[in-house]
């Protein structure tokens, strides 16, 4: 898998090793320890950050591809040559003066 992405198997990683990670503050907490483990608790916060901010920036990276259909769309979009809000297109199936056309 491309490391541009971060699909389903990592995001599952990444929500392990937090829950992972609450469960070593609940134990340390639990014990009176949470303090003595600062160094602990300093390595496995920049772990889950690091990761947090994998998932942070390829959760919302665009493929080549999907950039491409993006630029499409919003050039079609853009060229006023495709229109889903015109009002006056009610029926576009019909031509102008067509049967059925009121103003025909």
């Amino acid at each position: 898998m491309s490391e541009e992405i971060y699909g389903p198997e990592r995001a599952q990683r990444l929500v392990a090793l937090l829950r992972a990670l609450a469960e070593r503050i609940r134990d340390l907490d639990r014990s009176g320890r949470l303090l003595d483990a600062a160094p602990e608790l300093q390595k496995l916060l920049g772990n889950a950050r690091s990761e947090l901010f994998h998932y942070e920036v390829r959760s919302t990276y665009d493929t080549p591809d999907v950039a491409e259909n993006r630029r499409i769309v919003e050039d079609a979009m853009g060229s006023g040559d495709l229109s889903l809000d015109d009002p006056d297109d009610d029926e576009p199936w019909r031509g102008a003066g067509g049967e059925g056309d009121p103003q025909a």
